[in-house]
């Protein structure tokens, strides 16, 4: 519906593409070795990025018809991450790439459908002291950042 809409999909796609590419190169030890500075296994840290893009893209949906995001913040997160790490510990590879894959076309494919309009509308987000944030910036921050930020932590955890 926006060129500005595609732009973001196609940014999400790249870097979950760009994460994948990483992954699929890696060996099995190295799949499942610790990112420090993430404290979570490689696998568990790939699982987390592909399940959060409907989560993301909901919130973000939610901005874009201009309602806020209320009771999300970072200590909620964490705890979501936490227990996330337990349940998925030893989460196959093939299935992680499968799912980032899945879940990150959905979300570009439902960036898409936003107009420009859409990405201009902003509300409070709790999770950024309730700024007034417009979806496009929430889709830049979240959806489109995650899988870039996560595949420069993997990238120095195993020196590649």
């Amino acid at each position: 519906m926006s060129g500005r809409s595609d732009l973001l999909a196609d940014r999400i796609i790249q870097g979950a593409e760009k994460l994948a590419a990483l992954i699929e190169g890696l060996s099995d030890e190295e799949y499942q070795s610790l990112v420090t500075n993430e404290k979570r296994p490689v696998g568990v840290l790939v699982h987390h990025v592909a399940v959060s893009y409907p989560i993301e893209i909901d919130l973000a949906m939610q901005l874009a018809e201009g309602k806020p995001i209320e009771g999300v913040t970072w200590d909620v997160i964490d705890g979501i991450n936490e227990e996330h790490a337990h349940e998925f510990a030893k989460v196959d590879k093939s299935a992680v790439l499968d799912l980032l894959r899945k879940n990150s076309r959905e979300a570009a494919m439902r960036v898409r459908k936003l107009n420009d309009e859409q990405l201009d509308n902003s509300a409070k987000v709790s999770l950024n002291a309730n700024a007034p944030l417009t979806a496009q910036f929430f889709i830049e921050d979240h959806a489109l950042r995650h899988s870039f930020q996560h595949f420069e932590s993997i990238q120095e955890a195993i020196g590649k």
